[in-house]
């Protein structure tokens, strides 16, 4: 069946679907979660810590949403604040001390754009969050398991590797948010989203992202299995770079450029 990009939105809305914690708990042993930024409080909409995987010791955040009603009002609607932001980078910067690989899951439809956020920091805790993984001395690799919304979510995902799921999407702003903004409309979310290019497969073709994974087995054992096979061969391989952060740095001023590459040929 055919599916407008809309579709794609609601699908990664789903509250049945996985969120963070639940790949933390399915692909992780022994995680043990760190809390606060050390400066205000501690950001329940992102949860981080330290696990193993297959007997590597690794660091793993999450932007967790939670499934029921109650779960999400405490996380927040997975719209993180500064002081998750921050925590996240404590958690990175102590990964780089210890020489342990960073993963990340992102889910959000964007960082909390109240009043207190914003007065604690919002766009500077992002900004910072987006300078200091660039130059991180570990493999970093990030997976939108739902939305990726903005700044909100690129604060996790300056990484070696980024991956989406097949139903996840990735966008400057929500479908909702742009057309309020270009029409003065909601309601036309859906041409906006058809314009944002948020697809898995928009994202793979202008070299935002490496890897579409398969939703077929979502939530199986076996789903979970394949993700940590392919976390396990990914980190293996970036563990042994020696030119890591240049390669971070190349990945990121390639974006788009095969993409535009393809249009000149076109026209």
């Amino acid at each position: 069946m055919n599916q407008v990009p809309y579709d794609r939105v609601k699908i990664a809305r789903d509250s049945s679907r996985p969120t963070g914690v639940d790949y933390i708990k399915n692909i992780f042993k022994g995680f043990i979660e760190l809390h606060g930024d050390r400066r205000f409080s501690d950001d329940p909409a992102i949860v981080g810590g330290l696990a193993v995987l297959n007997g590597i010791p690794a660091t793993v955040i999450a932007i967790e949403k939670g499934h029921t009603a109650k779960e999400r009002a405490a996380r927040n609607f997975g719209a993180p604040g500064p002081e998750g932001y921050r925590k996240a980078l404590r958690l990175m910067k102590q990964a780089e001390k210890f020489g342990r690989p960073i993963i990340c899951f992102v889910d959000t439809s964007g960082a909390n754009c109240g009043i207190g956020a914003e007065e604690r920091g919002q766009g500077q805790a992002i900004a910072e969050n987006l300078m200091e993984m660039t130059t991180l001395c570990v493999p970093i690799i990030s997976i939108l398991i739902g939305e990726g919304g903005s700044g909100g979510a690129l604060a996790l995902a300056v990484a070696d590797r980024v991956w989406m799921l097949q139903n996840a999407v990735y966008s400057v702003i929500s479908p909702e948010g742009c057309a309020s903004i270009l029409w003065k409309d909601s309601a036309k979310a859906e041409t906006a989203a058809a314009s944002l290019k948020l697809t898995a497969e928009d994202a793979k073709s202008f070299g935002v992202i490496e890897k579409i994974i398969s939703e077929n087995d979502i939530g199986t054992v076996d789903f979970y299995d394949r993700i940590r096979a392919l976390l396990l061969e990914e980190i293996a391989e970036l563990s042994v770079d020696p030119d890591l952060i240049n390669k971070r740095y190349d990945r990121f001023r390639r974006i788009g450029v095969d993409a535009i590459k393809h249009q000149a040929e076109v026209l």
